[in-house]
């Protein structure tokens, strides 16, 4: 790791991602040593350079290979990279907003659906994120994303998922919403309607007070209540918005604590900026390890080095 590293801890102390600006920062320097190290095979200094700088520095150095060699950088690590460690630095080449349209067509592609990527990404991200996401995946992939989603589900899930596409934040009294969730569970069958409208359309401050409110009322958790209530994939799709809208902190941890590659990638990289030390004070809270740790148990090699570098230390 870059000593500097420690530097640029200081200076952008505030954030809470564990990847931040490298000081000192040369995008042709580092595209000269990247040529250096892809001539020579040195996957080390590849991980060195890639996993220590921010998103918009590698988008300069993408910028400034290319200048150089009149190659493209993704295809040249294709080249000299195999494997886990491959995909995980082709990701971290990827624009923020490209990374997260890319991994909603990955959970749509082939057969079956990734139902609970699609939650992950559409109850984590804010309504206008999500609209910057439907647009760049509409120049990547020439399909609108509506679309996609309507087209891989169905019935109340698919009026989740779309519904939390196109959130935004609306008035409404906390006891009214209450009552309407309340209301809405005293048929034989409770009716999902009224849990799509209110928990994809207000902010988290109302909606723990609605969801605490509720807990009150009827007697059990909510999770208790949705896991009783509702079934299939509209079950899974509620339980996870439940668990973004009480902690979404603590949810992604639960993601890692599978230690799935793909999940894996997909949190770390995606919030490897913003939010990945909040992430992982809940992994430990969690699982009783850090996950420093955990990834250590569970990964090898460069790919290893790679996903620790993002992680950056033990806690």
């Amino acid at each position: 790791m870059d000593p500097e590293y420690f530097t640029s801890y200081n200076m952008c102390w505030g954030t809470l991602g564990t990847v931040r600006p490298f000081p000192g920062f040369h995008a042709d320097r580092d595209a000269m040593e990247i040529q250096e190290a892809l001539e020579s095979k040195n996957v080390m200094t590849l991980l060195r350079i890639l996993t220590n700088r921010t998103n918009a520095q590698r988008q300069e150095i993408v910028k400034t290979f290319e200048e150089q060699t009149h190659k493209d950088l993704a295809a040249a690590l294709k080249k000299c990279l195999s494997g886990d460690v491959e995909v995980l630095l082709l990701e971290l080449l990827m624009p923020p907003v490209q990374y997260e349209a890319y991994r909603l067509q990955q959970a749509m592609a082939g057969l079956g659906t990734d139902e609970e990527t699609l939650m992950e990404i559409l109850c984590t991200r804010s309504g206008p994120r999500l609209q910057e996401i439907r647009a760049t995946y509409k120049q990547l992939y020439k399909k609108d994303l509506e679309k996609e989603l309507k087209g891989e589900t169905s019935g109340d899930f698919a009026k989740l998922i779309l519904a939390l596409l196109n959130k935004s934040d609306t008035a409404g009294g906390v006891q009214r919403d209450i009552e309407s969730l309340s209301a809405s569970l005293s048929g034989k069958k409770a009716d999902a309607g009224p849990w799509i409208n209110i928990l994809t359309s207000r902010d988290l401050d109302h909606l723990n007070k609605v969801l605490t409110g509720l807990e009150l009322t009827n007697g059990q958790t909510i999770n208790q209540t949705v896991e009783k209530r509702f079934s299939g994939d509209f079950r899974l799709g509620l339980s996870v918005l439940v668990q973004c809208i009480q902690s979404s902190d603590v949810y992604l941890a639960k993601r890692l604590a599978s230690m799935k590659p793909s999940f894996v990638h997909g949190i770390m990289v995606s919030h490897s900026e913003e939010d990945l030390l909040c992430i992982r004070a809940a992994f430990v809270k969690l699982t009783g390890t850090s996950l420093y740790s955990a990834l250590q148990k569970q990964f090898k090699g460069d790919h290893l080095q790679a996903l620790l570098a993002v992680c950056r230390s033990e806690d």
